[in-house]
């Protein structure tokens, strides 16, 4: 189908053309606000090149935000976190200051790790979701996955024999986010998988864990002593390094909560 130039349309008739081009052109943004926009700008008394900027404007926002949204959605996160939810009163711990330069994501376009350690109910999940989230919305490609499920996935790919596509795949993102790094212990052959996967990403993407455990006490999930020293290495080599405390914040507000129903 093809558009042709009319001078002195109608206004339905100019409307209704508007309404084709931006089929065609596939600028649903500019075909949605346009009749809104088109009676601000003649009330405004707006130039051409004013009304046109406003318009192109409003389709570039708004398919940024979407480009945001499937980024998020592409990485998988299991839940929604944000730093505008997170209680820094509650933790004394976490600078604020320092968890919102870190939200900047200059870290990531370095490619520098980021830990997250610190005991149950401390925000670590909460600020590296929250922290990974920012990253999508500033452009980066974003991954998450608990540390079980990442292995378990390598594993499965060794014995099918498609691990290198596997190793691939995570070494693409900008940030790869894993969480509950700690809570299990590995094998060998997983931690030499993870090993891998870290490996690849090592000073070209960036890798952000939260850890229940302090690095002294990585042995209990990485067996070998060697191994689970090349891993901290890897994870913490010019990254940044978040103590969450160990006072838990969701058992303090259940706490607070019962005391305030009880009373």
């Amino acid at each position: 189908m093809t558009l042709k130039r009319h001078r002195g349309l109608t206004e339905q008739a100019a409307t209704a053309a508007v309404d084709q081009a931006c089929r065609m052109l596939r600028l649903p943004t500019i075909r949605a606000q346009f009749p809104e926009l088109a009676e601000a700008a003649a009330r405004d008394q707006m130039s051409y090149r004013g009304f046109l900027a406003e318009l192109l404007m409003a389709e570039c926002d708004d398919r940024a935000r979407r480009r945001s949204e499937r980024r998020i959605k592409a990485a998988q996160f299991p839940r929604e976190k944000s730093l505008r939810a997170f209680d820094f009163d509650a933790n004394s711990n976490i600078d604020a200051a320092v968890i919102h330069t870190l939200a900047t994501c200059e870290w990531v376009k370095k490619g520098l790790p980021l830990c997250l350690i610190g005991d149950s109910g401390t925000g670590k999940s909460h600020l590296l979701i929250a922290i990974g989230t920012e990253a999508g919305m500033a452009g980066f490609r974003v991954r998450y996955t608990l540390a079980t499920r990442l292995v378990n996935e390598l594993v499965e790919a060794a014995d099918e024999k498609i691990l290198t596509k596997a190793i691939a795949r995570y070494g693409r993102v900008d940030l790869l986010c894993i969480d509950e790094l700690g809570y299990m212990e590995l094998d060998r052959r997983g931690a030499e998988l993870l090993f891998q996967v870290l490996t690849e990403r090592e000073e070209k993407n960036s890798v952000a864990i939260a850890s229940n455990e302090s690095f002294g006490g990585w042995t209990k999930t990485f067996i070998d002593p060697r191994l689970c020293a090349a891993i901290v290495d890897r994870l913490t080599f010019g990254g940044n390094i978040i103590e969450t405390g160990t006072d838990s914040y969701r058992l303090a507000s259940t706490r607070a909560a019962r005391a305030q129903n009880a009373a």
